[in-house]
C-alpha cells in the first residue's frame, strides 16, 4: 500500500525516529524527522534532488518506535523512485560491481549457480522445496578479499536440509530477488527480476521455497505478495523451517567443546519480518553453546551499517565499530548472525584495526556442531 500525504501529515515532530536513527547519531545532518517535515511543505522536487535519501538504511528502527507508525523507511524507498527519475543516484559500493551483476541477469543468460551444490549434497530440478540461494554465489567471488566464503553457508544449509531427507530444487535460472534494486529506486529492475524468479520456481513445482538471506525472504513475503498477489507457494525463512522440524529431525552432535556466542538481529529478519526466536531457540537447543545477549538486541538491535551496496562511509564504519565493540563485551568469541551481508559488513569492518571478533553464520556455525555424515 501506498503511503500518501496524508498518513505523513500524522508525524507529530516528537522527534523519537531522529533519535532511533543510527545514521542521524553519526551524521547529525540527517534527519527522518525533518525529511518528512520538508515533504510536507516544500516542493516535492526539491526534495527529492537532496542527497540525502540515500544515506537512510532503512532498518526500521525508526518506524519500530514511532507513536503514529509512519512507516518513513518504505516512505523514503518510495521517494528514491522520484529522485532516480531526476537523475539523483545513490553513491554505489565496490565500483557497483553488485548493481551491474543484478541488471545483467534480468536479461537471457546462461548461468552456473549449481556447481558449488554438486560437491556439497543432493539437490533436485524439480520438487517441493526449492532453495532460494540468492547472491552468495557472487557474494563469493566478490568478497574473497576478506578470506570469507559466502557459499559456505549455502553447503551448510543443503547438508542440513539433506540430513533431514530433503533434496532441495536448486536453480541454474534463478536471479537476484531484486531486494536492492528496490530500495535503491529501480523499481523496473525489480520487477524484471521478480518475474523471472516467480516463472522459475513455478516451473520448479516447489510448493515451499526456503531462504537463508533474510532480504530475499523479506522481498518474497512482502514486496512479491505486493506486486503478484497471493503467492501460490509457501514462504519461509531457514531458522524458522528448522526450529519448527528441529524435534523430528532427530540431529545428533559433535563435541566442539563449551562455546560462548552472541547473536545479531539483522535488521530484515528482525524488526521487519519480526523473526527473533528461532535462530535463539536453534542456537538454545545446541549442546556445550551458551547464548549471551548484546545490550541492543531484538527489536532495539543495531543495524549493521550499510544498505544495498550504496553509501558505505565513515558514518557506515562507525556504526560497524560500535557493534563490534557491543558484541565484544559480552564477552563471546563468536559473533553469529542470520545474514549474508551482515556477516560481509561486519568482517569488513574490521579491517585495519585492532578489533578481531570472528563472525559467523549461523548455518554454518548448526553444520559444524550437527553430525551430518
Amino acid at each position: 500500500m501506498q503511503l500518501t500525504q496524508h498518513q505523513i501529515d500524522y508525524c507529530m515532530e516528537c522527534g523519537v525516529c531522529t533519535g532511533s536513527c543510527p545514521v542521524s547519531r553519526n551524521w547529525s545532518e540527517f534527519s527522518p524527522r525533518q525529511i518528512i517535515k520538508r515533504t510536507c511543505i516544500e516542493n516535492p522536487e526539491e526534495v527529492t534532488k537532496r542527497r540525502e535519501l540515500w544515506q537512510c538504511l532503512s532498518c526500521g528502527r525508526c518506524y519500530s518506535r514511532c507513536p503514529v507508525e509512519i512507516d518513513f523507511p518504505e516512505f523514503n524507498r518510495q521517494q528514491r523512485v522520484a529522485a532516480r527519475l531526476q537523475g539523483n543516484l545513490p553513491q554505489e559500493s565496490h565500483h557497483g560491481v553488485m548493481q551491474t551483476i543484478s541488471l545483467l541477469q534480468t536479461a537471457k543468460l546462461t548461468q552456473s549457480r549449481t556447481a558449488w551444490a554438486r560437491d556439497a549434497g543432493k539437490f533436485s530440478d524439480k520438487g517441493d522445496y526449492f532453495y532460494f540461494v540468492g547472491c552468495l554465489p557472487y557474494f563469493e567471488v566478490t568478497f574473497r578479499y576478506l578470506n570469507l566464503s559466502p557459499l559456505t553457508s549455502a553447503k551448510s544449509v543443503l547438508k542440513i536440509l539433506n540430513k533431514m531427507g530433503i533434496e532441495p530444487v536448486i536453480s541454474n535460472e534463478e536471479r537476484c530477488c531484486g531486494h536492492d534494486a528496490l530500495w535503491s529506486g529501480d523499481e523496473e529492475k525489480f520487477e524484471k527480476l521478480a518475474k523471472l524468479n516467480m516463472e522459475v520456481i513455478a516451473a520448479s513445482g516447489a510448493k515451499t521455497v526456503i531462504f537463508s538471506c533474510p532480504e530475499g525472504y523479506f522481498t518474497f513475503k512482502n514486496n512479491y505478495a505486493k506486486l503478484f498477489g497471493n503467492l501460490p507457494f509457501e514462504v519461509v525463512y531457514l531458522t524458522e523451517f528448522l526450529a519448527k522440524e528441529w524435534n523430528n529431525a532427530n540431529f545428533t552432535f559433535s563435541g566442539n567443546g563449551s562455546s560462548s556466542v552472541t547473536f545479531h538481529d539483522p535488521c530484515r529478519l528482525g524488526r521487519l519480518s519480526g523473526l527473533y526466536e528461532s535462530p535463539r531457540k536453534l542456537l538454545a537447543n545446541l549442546p556445550e553453546t551458551k547464548l549471551v545477549e548484546m545490550e541492543r538486541s531484538l527489536i532495539n538491535a543495531q543495524c549493521c551499517g550499510t544498505s544495498a551496496w550504496m553509501e558505505c562511509s565513515s558514518c557506515s564504519k562507525s556504526t560497524q565499530v560500535e557493534r563490534i565493540n557491543e558484541a565484544r563485551d559480552t564477552g563471546a568469541g563468536t559473533l553469529i548472525t542470520a545474514c549474508p551481508k551482515c556477516q560481509i559488513h561486519l568482517t569488513c569492518a574490521q579491517q585495519g584495526t585492532d578489533l578481531n571478533l570472528p563472525v559467523k553464520d549461523i548455518f554454518t556455525y548448526l553444520a559444524e556442531r550437527i553430525k551430518l555424515d
